[in-house]
Parts: C-alpha cells; sequence; structure tokens
C-alpha cells in the first residue's frame, strides 16, 4: 500500500511567480482564533507557498489572477538540507488539483 501526505488549501492568491517549468503560488488561508484573554475571536492570515509542475495545471494557472478564491490541492513533502552549518528544514507543496472558485471582483457565494 502506498504512502503519501496530502494537503488542501482555500484561500486567496496573493502572488504569482512564474518560473522555469514551474509556477510558485502565494495563497493566504485565513483561521478564526479565539483571544483567551479577551474571549473575542479574530481572524489571522496564513501564507502558504505551493509549487504547480504539470503542464496542464500550469495553463489553467495563466488564467489565474491576485485576488482569485481558489482551492489547490496536492502533495507534501518535508525536506533538509545544511547552510552555513545549520539545518534548514522546508516543506514543499506540489499541486495536484487547481480550481478558481471566485475569481476577484466577483462575490463569494
Amino acid at each position: 500500500m502506498a504512502s503519501y501526505a496530502e494537503f488542501e488549501i482555500e484561500g486567496r492568491i496573493g502572488k504569482i511567480v512564474p518560473g522555469n517549468g514551474v509556477v510558485a503560488l502565494d495563497i493566504a488561508a485565513n483561521y478564526s482564533r479565539k483571544n483567551d484573554k479577551t474571549g473575542e475571536w479574530t481572524e489571522e492570515t496564513f501564507w502558504n507557498r505551493v509549487s504547480v509542475f504539470r503542464e496542464a495545471l500550469r495553463k489553467a494557472v495563466d488564467e489565474a489572477s491576485i485576488g482569485d478564491l481558489v482551492k489547490v490541492r496536492g502533495r507534501m513533502r518535508d525536506n533538509r538540507y545544511e547552510k552555513n552549518g545549520e539545518t534548514i528544514y522546508t516543506t514543499d507543496r506540489y499541486v495536484d488539483k487547481f480550481a478558481i472558485i471566485t475569481p476577484v471582483g466577483e462575490r463569494a457565494a
């Protein structure tokens, strides 16, 4: 049986970075959090960088704009490397599915 790690992010595109055979997207996901001292709920934004390699998905990403509400799903992989004697840890997210839920300028349902 195959083992894998998977992610799903629904959020707004903040940055699109085309590269050589890959497109990187920064996607903002918002989470509600209760302040233990005041009891009030606040919303926090976390940025997630994902990579799109597959050609068919890169074409879909070409139609995306900053501010679009999107849903992405794919595989995760943790890596580590040495830099200046220090171990650097990273989490790579590779997109397998990409969908624009609401284009920027349209109201979300």
